[in-house]
């Protein structure tokens, strides 16, 4: 493997995981996806953007074989698939200094074991000479751990911007030709990681404002050599613009839930509004995790399971209230058999957004005419909510 040429003396070192199938334990890849390193040599000094994870770290060895020297390895990001890698290189290239951020310098510590000694500290906007070439770091905390960064390479106008602008996608080229599927992969690694941190990164995006920046090069998917469509995507993420849709995630065991979420659905269609619906059972939650990135309103459906929700559900809703979403609404139908408190446990699972409760439908048993009733109240109520706001 070879590394691929971004601009003179600039290059792409980083790994392909093309059969990765699952992030952290918990976060689907049905595309696989990349870990990005970035080499820029100097005219003085030669530096090493980030490096790979782990398991990949003799992919990333095996493209610096012809470089002698790497003066500097840039750590915008302690966790491991940026820097899982940094013992192995530090082996190769002994006289190198890591440089990052204040905080950086403990979780490189702690959890690479990389002596402080040979750690370099950088403050926001410093920076640094390569000969003909300088970069400039930008602090960029909370994208999305507190000690995040991103580097600006002044003369080539290039972002080396982490997790920012990030896809989950393995591409067998520097750059995707296939715009929609960078910009569909991107979305969902923006629901998944960042859209707990949409007000913070919004800030961020105001202050890349004053810099020209003709490439972007993220941690993960391909390189951004058009960069105006995922900076303006990003922008309309972290924005307070909702759109006219329900979101709708449900567990059905005897049937009764579903026949409710199939007449809501209907319900909904036939008043204007987009219904975005999933099958708890069957679904990829990152799928689920996109929809919320702009929806106006979540529906949770579940039976009753002892005296709660599906396990399944509650999953669901602990996840949603995690990913801290824009929505507006909200509203629990489902069916019981004999009781039970679900209402209040969905309620309270989903605490910490800032949500309108629209009166609840329940069933005891399976849904008879007045049920039906009750559900296109508020179909009829999620559509008043949602002409009221602008949001129709």
């Amino acid at each position: 493997m070879e590394p691929k040429k971004i601009k003179r003396d600039i290059f792409w070192v980083g790994a392909q995981d093309w059969d990765r199938r699952l992030f952290d334990a918990l976060i689907p890849l049905p595309d696989g996806t990349s870990y990005n390193a970035y080499l820029v040599k100097g005219s003085e000094k030669t530096v090493l953007l980030d490096t790979v994870d782990t398991a990949k770290a003799d992919t990333l060895l095996l493209q610096l074989k012809d470089i002698e020297t790497i003066d500097f390895i840039i750590s915008h990001h302690a966790e491991q698939d940026h820097s899982g890698a940094i013992p192995q290189v530090l082996k190769k290239y002994k006289n190198a200094k890591v440089i990052t951020s204040p905080k950086g310098k403990g979780l490189l510590a702690e959890h690479l074991h990389i002596p402080e000694e040979k750690i370099i500290t950088i403050a926001d906007g410093e920076t640094l000479s390569l000969g003909n070439k300088t970069l400039e770091f930008i602090h960029m905390p909370w994208v999305h751990w507190p000690e995040t960064f991103v580097t600006y390479l002044q003369e080539d106008k290039i972002l080396f911007s982490c997790d920012l602008f990030g896809s989950h996608l393995a591409v067998s080229g520097l750059y995707s030709s296939e715009h929609w599927k960078v910009c569909d992969a991107a979305k969902r690694y923006y629901a998944e990681v960042m859209m707990p941190f949409r007000i913070t990164i919004l800030k961020h995006l105001e202050k890349l404002k004053k810099y020209k920046i003709d490439i972007i090069a993220p941690s993960h998917g391909p390189v951004h050599d058009s960069p105006e469509c995922i900076m303006q995507s990003h922008m309309e993420w972290v924005s307070d613009k909702i759109s006219n849709t329900v979101v709708l995630p449900y567990v059905s065991m005897h049937g009764s839930t579903e026949s409710m979420v199939d007449y809501l659905t209907e319900s909904l269609s036939n008043k204007g509004i987009n219904v975005e619906r999933f099958n708890l059972a069957a679904t990829d939650m990152g799928k689920l995790a996109i929809a919320l990135v702009d929806a106006a309103t979540i529906v949770v459906g579940s039976p009753t399971v002892l005296v709660g929700a599906h396990p399944l559900v509650v999953s669901a809703a602990f996840l949603t209230n995690a990913l801290k979403p824009k929505l507006k609404f909200a509203s629990i139908i489902g069916s019981y058999g004999w009781g039970g408190k679900m209402v209040e446990q969905i309620t309270g699972l989903m605490s910490n957004l800032k949500l309108e409760m629209l009166e609840p439908v329940l069933v005891k048993g399976k849904p008879k005419d007045e049920d039906y009733k009750a559900l296109e109240r508020l179909a009829s109520d999620i559509a008043n909510k949602h002409r009221e706001n602008d949001i129709a």
